[in-house]
């Protein structure tokens, strides 16, 4: 029985089965997916398929990202934020053309009832962004911090590492949990196309929305696989890979 983290897809269906079948996932594992399954390559809405259809065979988590909250605004109300819009949205709704309305509503079904974050029996926090709250998640006075913080890894990033776990001085936001396992930031920002770890902190976001892969790691080794380059995947796409 082993327990998998799945970084950010960003429509990229098919990388995201190179990851599976990489990990030779079996019906006792249990796979949390970071969150941001939408935006960027063409195929949005058919991965959702697959994940809906995959959970029912699989224990999955599905963790809630900022591009998700966009998309299951949009196929609540129909309504087009201009941010999500450039920012992959575009390509997302492109995705649904030949979906039902019936079948668009299962989808944003699915969106809502996707949890902020979870904690495992291991006291292991899955989130895809990070929060701002000295005393954990539980107490978090923004919700939307859980899918859009990024100062929790640039505090694990800058944090001085000859500071001691049981000091005054280290971060209360990091004792919280014996590891945190995030998405939301491209690990390709700081030059590593490959899973960054940063205190407690494991980043496995390793930009597969832009020029970079889709992860796939072992919460408990910290063994992974990754996909081929997404883009290589879509080579007539641009993914979001703008400018």
């Amino acid at each position: 029985m082993s327990t998998y983290a799945i970084g950010d897809i960003h429509g990229g269906f098919k990388a995201l089965i190179q990851v599976l079948n990489q990990l030779e996932v079996k019906e006792e594992d249990t796979l949390i997916f970071m969150g941001d399954y939408v935006d960027g390559w063409s195929e949005s809405a058919q991965i959702i398929e697959f994940l809906i259809d995959l959970s029912e065979k699989i224990n999955c988590v599905f963790i809630k990202g900022n591009h998700d909250v966009w998309c299951e605004d949009w196929l609540k109300s129909d309504y087009v934020n201009p941010t999500w819009y450039i920012h992959g949205g575009k390509e997302t709704m492109d995705s649904y053309a030949t979906f039902s309305k019936e079948e668009k509503l299962l989808h944003h079904e699915f969106f809502k009832a996707m949890p902020w974050y979870h904690i495992d029996d291991k006291n292991r926090l899955f989130i895809h962004a990070g929060f701002t709250s000295m005393h954990g998640v539980s107490k978090e006075p923004m919700v939307s911090s859980f899918s859009t913080d990024r100062t929790l890894w640039e505090m694990a990033l800058g944090l001085d590492k000859s500071i001691d776990e049981n000091s005054s001085r280290y971060p209360n936001r990091l004792k919280h949990y014996n590891e945190i396992f995030i998405g939301h930031t491209p690990t390709i920002n700081f030059g590593s196309f490959e899973p960054m770890n940063a205190a407690n902190v494991w980043n496995i976001d390793t930009g597969a929305a832009f020029f970079g892969r889709i992860t796939g790691m072992n919460v408990d080794t910290k063994a992974y696989v990754q996909s081929d380059i997404v883009k290589d995947l879509y080579p007539d796409e641009k993914g979001r890979n703008r400018g």
